[in-house]
């Protein structure tokens, strides 16, 4: 097993109103409609050396709406659209769990970033998060990196909430959209690294 590499950097996708528009529970193939910002997005980041790891929370597993092998099915549809147009990911990990199962996987929780991270060799510290529930910012707090909010999906009624509780933790960054997100983090980058 190889050593974490000082540059071997990821940013951590959340799925569902980042990657593609929020459908409440995706159960279907013919329902996964990216957004307009995600294959140029994608494309940066790759293009800039960082791995790119979906990681999800699939709570509809545990709450019985669709099983495993239906998620499967999804995420392998969903690579293969990435892939035909040079933006896939390098790993999909998902938490099959409720809220309140007390799982290592859930986001905010480290488990499945440990997961990529022991795969990869990744450096942490230096990795990110996009995501549009604070979940999904914390997640790069908690790995030792930093998290981008973005607006889409359900991003902008929870930045109402975290806008109106001052105690709130904060993004690193708040970004449009998974674009400008991915612009943010070149430019962040390039500055850790100078």
């Amino acid at each position: 097993m190889g050593k974490q590499n000082e540059s071997n950097a990821a940013v951590f996708i959340d799925r569902d109103g980042t990657v593609i528009k929020e459908k409440d529970y995706l159960r279907k193939i013919k329902d996964i409609e990216l957004f307009a910002h995600t294959i140029p997005a994608l494309k940066l980041l790759k293009k800039a050396g960082f791995k790119l790891i979906l990681v999800t929370n699939q709570s509809g597993i545990g709450r019985g709406y669709f099983t495993e092998e239906k998620l499967g099915r999804i995420h392998t549809s969903l690579q293969k659209l990435l892939t035909s147009k040079g933006a896939g990911f390098d790993a999909v990990y998902y938490c099959p769990h409720a809220p309140g199962a007390g799982c290592s996987c859930r986001k905010p929780n480290l488990g499945l970033v440990k997961l990529a991270g022991k795969k990869f060799h990744l450096n942490l510290k230096r990795s990110y998060s996009i995501g549009d529930h604070s979940g999904d910012f914390l997640l790069g707090r908690n790995m030792g990196g930093k998290g981008v909010f973005v607006l889409t999906g359900h991003g902008k009624r929870e930045y109402r909430k975290f806008v109106k509780d001052p105690s709130a933790p904060r993004p690193d960054r708040i970004e449009k959209n998974i674009l400008s997100a991915a612009k943010w983090i070149l430019s962040d980058s390039a500055g850790e690294r100078s």
